[in-house]
């Protein structure tokens, strides 16, 4: 019954008391998180950690969600502006330290149920060499499946220039992928990694509540 559940109803619900709804939330918008967050990160780590303070940002300021757009581009306008953020810091913080090699040294993490590895590795570096402006439109239209009007509001920007940006992202990969490319394999969120990301920030959560609750005796 619960998986019926709208957004904005389990939303009203988490802040009457049902905490532990949250985690249907997460687990609905992690694949979808991830995929945007590593188009401007491009770092597995770091976009677990910026899911992480997205969620719990998201969780703290539930009651201001106001209903004018939809939970998700809410949800992905906190976390947008988070990665944004985390790229500023660290870009100052190489530029400072002087390491410019920092960004190619990547982890790559393998991905499940791929049958072909290579493709998937051919793939994922065409669309992450693309130009960020090119490469969010990409993965949020193509990749992750999100709508103009959710992208054009996740983004603020025009439907032209959503619309502009997708057929350039993908003049830019034509080249190279051809016919092959599979947008659905791209990026897969598995569930260990899922489960990671939900103990953590409820965790937190019911950690947060139970000093409230201490506080009030």
């Amino acid at each position: 019954m619960n998986q019926a559940l709208k957004d904005e109803e389990l939303v009203l619900r988490i802040l009457n008391g049902e905490t532990h709804l949250y985690e249907m939330l997460m687990r609905k918008f992690n694949q979808q998180l991830y995929r945007i967050s590593i188009s401007i990160i491009n770092d597995d780590q770091e976009v677990e950690d910026i899911m992480q303070i997205t969620y719990h940002n998201a969780y703290r300021n539930l009651a201001n969600f106001k209903h004018h757009s939809s939970f998700s581009t809410w949800l992905t306008k906190i976390l947008i502006n988070e990665s944004l953020l985390h790229k500023k810091r660290k870009s100052k913080l190489e530029k400072t330290l002087m390491e410019s090699e920092y960004n190619d040294q990547h982890t790559e993490t393998p991905l499940d149920n791929l049958m072909n590895k290579e493709l998937k590795e051919i793939l994922e570096k065409a669309v992450a060499a693309l130009p960020e402006k090119y490469r969010i439109v990409f993965m949020m239209r193509e990749v992750q499946g999100m709508s103009t009007n959710e992208t054009m509001e996740a983004l603020d920007l025009g439907e032209s220039n959503v619309k502009i940006r997708l057929t350039r992202a993908k003049e830019m990969l034509r080249t190279e992928l051809n016919t092959y490319w599979q947008p659905q394999n791209l990026y897969a969120f598995n569930l260990i990694r899922c489960d990671r990301i939900v103990n953590n920030v409820m965790k937190q959560i019911n950690n947060a509540n139970q000093s409230s609750t201490t506080a009030l005796i």
